[in-house]
């Protein structure tokens, strides 16, 4: 039995036609693409002048306000840097690459990378030069090293406190039976300290680590915030502030969520409230089902500073649960509200009493609030309080 004959056959003069055809349109590509993209010419290495934009893509012409072909480079952009890089390119037929910072409303910082083309035929020299925004990677390593130095800078202060007190002891207090015990719960008061901080620490790192994932159980958050009430009721009669709750009935507030945090959301919110409310004070706690957004974060405070933290993705028609705490403690003026969820900020001039935070609890409920689709607000009066909302997708029946 012969076998196929499975060698390629020779492409028509009317196959390549019609491959001709079907080629994408390699202009229409590049003038698509996110990136901006621009084509210099130029003669003479010694007049910056005559760097002319002869090609720039969408992108290119909505970030640098060109006008149209031939327009004076310098006019796009100034940084002389990326002018330098140009040259590089144009005059040297090297490679060139610089970054540089925008400045408006947000900074930017854009990475520029440039390459030699082919001359034109008249002679001038041909540049391309691409940018590549990396705002958010830049953010994110800022971040991350404000995290760390906040985190050491955080660490450090008990730990100093707790090595001073160890060497009085060994030393002068050795046998000083009531500076001992004195220095003692210090002591045990900046160990408490740093063992919240690093239970903190690990509680938000697990949340961004899973905050892409949408949680699958279910969570009464009446019972979860019952639970925290009950826990918390022994601390805030320590302090002499009172609890108050007005809850919705068990089963009706239903949200599809993970009920450890939940329950770390309503612990931060009240505990919070009941640090910064004054002796004899009472603390607000509400929690109401089938809201929309709107109605969430209807306000709650005449003349209150008001803020959203944190805005859901709203989908028509969505209800939600509402957490909402309220304190009658200092309040914070408007300027710092944009700031409460940040990693360690505290408001200056604000102490919470002996049992310090970590500086952890808002940005630990905000990025829980987010791993469920939701929302949170804050409104404040200063000299009346402060009261959070935090809002849930409500499971539909």
């Amino acid at each position: 039995m012969t076998p196929p004959d499975t060698a390629p056959l020779a492409a028509t003069p009317a196959d390549l036609a019609q491959a001709e055809l079907e080629r994408p349109a390699f202009g229409a590509i590049i003038e698509s693409l996110p990136d901006p993209v621009l084509v210099i010419a130029a003669r003479n290495a010694d007049n910056l002048a005559d760097r002319r934009v002869i090609y720039a893509n969408v992108a290119a012409r909505e970030l640098m306000r060109i006008q149209g072909e031939g327009s004076p480079l310098v006019s796009a952009i100034r940084h002389p840097r990326v002018l330098e890089a140009v040259d590089e390119s144009l005059f040297g037929g090297v490679h060139g690459e610089a970054a540089y910072e925008t400045g408006g409303a947000q900074d930017r910082f854009w990475r520029v990378r440039t390459q030699p083309l082919e001359p034109a035929r008249d002679g001038a020299r041909i540049a391309l030069m691409v940018l590549r925004d990396e705002t958010d990677s830049r953010r994110n390593e800022r971040m991350r090293a404000d995290f760390l130095a906040n985190a050491s800078h955080e660490l450090r202060t008990p730990l100093a406190s707790l090595t001073g007190f160890i060497e009085t002891l060994r030393g002068h207090a050795k046998d000083d039976a009531v500076a001992r015990e004195r220095f003692l719960g210090v002591m045990a008061a900046q160990a408490g300290r740093m063992a919240r901080l690093i239970d903190d620490l690990m509680s938000l790192s697990r949340i961004e680590l899973n905050e892409h994932i949408a949680p699958d159980g279910r969570v009464d958050v009446v019972v979860a915030v019952l639970d925290v009430i009950d826990a918390l009721t022994p601390l805030a009669a320590e302090r002499g502030v009172r609890l108050k709750a007005t809850l919705s009935p068990r089963g009706a507030a239903m949200i599809v969520g993970d009920r450890d945090q939940i329950l770390q959301v309503a612990q931060n919110l009240i505990d919070n409230a009941v640090k910064y409310s004054p002796n004899n004070g009472v603390v607000e706690i509400l929690v109401a089902e089938n809201l929309s957004a709107d109605e969430a974060i209807m306000p709650t405070r005449p003349g209150a500073a008001r803020l959203s933290l944190l805005n859901p993705d709203l989908v028509g028609g969505e209800r939600f649960v509402v957490l909402r705490v309220a304190d009658a403690g200092p309040g914070i003026a408007r300027e710092y509200l944009p700031r409460l969820s940040e990693r360690f900020y505290r408001v200056e001039g604000q102490k919470s009493g002996e049992r310090l935070g970590t500086g952890l609890g808002l940005a630990i409920v905000k990025h829980i609030t987010n791993r469920h689709r939701g929302g949170l607000a804050i409104e404040s009066v200063e000299g009346q309080g402060t009261t959070f909302t935090a809002y849930l997708p409500r499971l539909s029946a």
